[in-house]
């Protein structure tokens, strides 16, 4: 996992037209807060999984909330197919 400037500028990158505080956001990633402004942890996840890499998602948290996260449920909320199915792929051999 990264340290915490360069996980801070992966999330500035997908807030970068919204008011709120990217520490905030770690805190949801990381469940260390229920909610940040009207994002709560699996949209957020959902926001991640659509702009970034695996390689950077691993990159940005522990592999456990990774597994936490990446239900069914969340898959389905993806909003392409190629990305449902390859997340369905990482789920399966998580």
């Amino acid at each position: 996992m990264l340290e915490s400037a360069a996980r801070l500028a992966i999330i500035r990158k997908i807030l970068w037209d919204y008011d709120i505080a990217p520490e905030a956001c770690l805190a949801v990633l990381d469940s260390r807060q229920p909610t940040a402004w009207h994002y709560n942890a699996q949209i957020l996840f959902i926001k991640v999984l659509e702009s970034f890499p695996f390689y950077a998602v691993v990159d940005l948290m522990p592999i456990d909330r990774i597994k936490e996260l990446l239900t069914t449920e969340t898959i389905d909320k993806l909003r392409v197919q190629q990305l449902k199915t390859r997340y369905e792929f990482i789920r399966a051999r998580l």
